[in-house]
């Protein structure tokens, strides 16, 4: 996997049913803008030796310990940065995390704005699916605790823009529930179990989706 990027220009937000902006949440509360030159710096150097041991050892290879020593820091260093382990994975995927929230705001439909709401459910959980699979083991390392698991920001961005747009499909329904009910089949612990164990093609995984969208919308997933 390669370095995270030390810096990356603003993404443009969305708009809910009011036409207010959503505003995007990503990283640790006290983001690279705030960072002076230095502190950025060193923040990408321990970013870029947390990806080399990710390329060499895979997820289960980066330790707190493990970074401070690639990175010739003080183990005090990371823990000052990032919080904890969980905060430097997290740190890890944000670049994606990015990328993905980008291409789910403002980019081409269907997975972006200019397609029927149902359409975009469909191509956000396809999207959603196919970025599991490739950084799998970073995300399952990554996964908050029971606390966190649903207050982590990307995770707050996933569920309201899901629930946005289920507001437009079916409004007058529960909403809520049903972005939580279609949030938890992308659940990276979930698609591990059916992919890597059950042995389930991804293929199979995305046209489940198409059914349960379909389900929860009464719409054909055929089309």
């Amino acid at each position: 996997m390669s370095a995270a990027l030390p810096s990356l220009p603003p993404l443009p937000t969305s708009a809910d049913s009011d036409g207010q902006p959503e505003l995007l949440q990503l990283g640790l509360p006290e983001d690279e803008p705030c960072l002076r030159a230095d502190a950025a710096r060193n923040r990408a150097r321990l970013l870029e030796a947390a990806s080399r041991l990710v390329a060499e050892h895979g997820a289960t290879g980066v330790t707190m310990e493990a970074v401070a020593a690639a990175a010739s820091v003080g183990k005090g260093t990371v823990f000052r940065r990032f919080g904890d382990r969980t905060g430097l994975l997290t740190a890890l995927l944000d670049h994606s995390e990015r990328k993905f929230q980008a291409a789910f705001l403002s980019g081409p439909a269907p997975l972006g704005p200019g397609a029927p709401p149902v359409e975009r459910l469909r191509a956000f959980g396809r999207a959603f699916l196919r970025r599991t699979a490739d950084e799998m083991d970073l995300m399952l390392a990554a996964e908050p605790g029971p606390d966190r698991r649903h207050t982590a920001a990307p995770r707050q961005v996933h569920h309201g823009h899901v629930t946005l747009l289920l507001r437009q499909a079916v409004p007058g329904e529960d909403c809520e529930l049903l972005a939580q009910t279609l949030m938890g089949y992308l659940d990276p612990a979930t698609v591990h179990h059916l992919t890597r164990r059950r042995g389930m093609p991804l293929e199979r995984l995305e046209k489940g989706w198409d059914h349960l969208v379909a389900r929860l919308t009464c719409t054909d997933s055929s089309q």
